[in-house]
């Protein structure tokens, strides 16, 4: 996570915390220099699940929950997130969908613990993904019953 993201992205969300742009003023605080802004390191951890659990399958994100920053992310660190899939079921009104419940983690390059969410997206079961993919536009038969696609774990870094 380099200090040109960080700026870029709080800036980018009008975000105008001193705690991530004055390092003067940073520098006073309790940590002792800026932090990377948490709304990144949660976009930065969501986003580094995408290439392997949702791109292509989502077809909405439901929520965020549960979403905590116990440490710290500084300028420099490295962000490695792991995702565990801790539900899933058919959605009772969405033939061929169902819903998922991932917990993600990251961790910094000691280790530490550094930002936790749970999420919900509404996905595509295995059925109706090929059929969908293949240019069908009517669920198959009997796609209700398929299951949801996904490995049950996965770790990435920025």
């Amino acid at each position: 996570m380099t200090e040109t993201d960080n700026v870029l992205f709080t800036t980018l969300t009008m975000n105008t915390q001193a705690l991530h742009l004055d390092a003067a003023w940073s520098a006073g605080q309790p940590f002792g220099q800026r932090l990377v802004n948490s709304m990144f390191t949660l976009s930065t951890l969501v986003g580094q699940s995408v290439s392997q659990l949702t791109q292509g399958t989502i077809i909405a994100q439901l929520g965020l929950t549960d979403v905590s920053f116990p440490h710290p992310l500084y300028h420099g660190d490295t962000l490695y997130t792991e995702t565990v899939i801790t539900g899933k079921r058919l959605s009772g009104s969405r033939a061929g969908q169902g819903i998922v419940t991932m917990q993600h983690t990251g961790r910094n390059q000691d280790g530490t613990v550094v930002a936790l969410a749970t999420r919900s997206c509404l996905m595509w079961t295995r059925d109706a993904h090929v059929a969908q993919s293949s240019g069908q536009h009517v669920q198959p038969a009997g796609a209700e019953k398929g299951s949801v696609p996904g490995p049950e774990k996965r770790t990435m870094s920025v």
